[in-house]
């Protein structure tokens, strides 16, 4: 996985590439999450254009993320998710925890 920070006016937007499958990932992710809240950066929306697959090691990275955010008082919403990933979401019922949008430019409106 890759992780490249886009600013935005209301938000941090994550654009992600590659597989999301644990590991190194883990590492990766949690580091950018914890020095974007360190940064005062609390509302961050995962653009996951870049992204074909996710395994379940890698939707636990996603779901300590949203917690980190969560207890820092932010949020987490995600946007532009292939059919593929998005079903892995729909199984797992993860649809219900995470706050996923079609686009970028929704996931930003929908922050207050």
């Amino acid at each position: 996985m890759k992780i490249k920070q886009k600013p935005a006016d209301k938000a941090m937007v994550l654009e992600l590439s590659g597989k999301i499958m644990g590991g190194s990932d883990f590492e990766l992710f949690k580091n950018e999450i914890d020095a974007l809240i360190a940064d005062g950066h609390k509302d961050v929306v995962l653009d996951f254009g870049g992204v074909p697959w996710i395994n379940s090691t890698g939707l636990g990275i996603l779901i300590t993320g949203h917690m980190s955010l969560k207890n820092a008082g932010g949020t987490l919403r995600i946007c532009n998710v292939r059919e593929r990933v998005l079903s892995i979401f729909y199984i797992s019922q993860l649809e219900k925890v995470f706050q996923v949008f079609p686009t970028c430019e929704e996931a930003l409106a929908s922050l207050n």
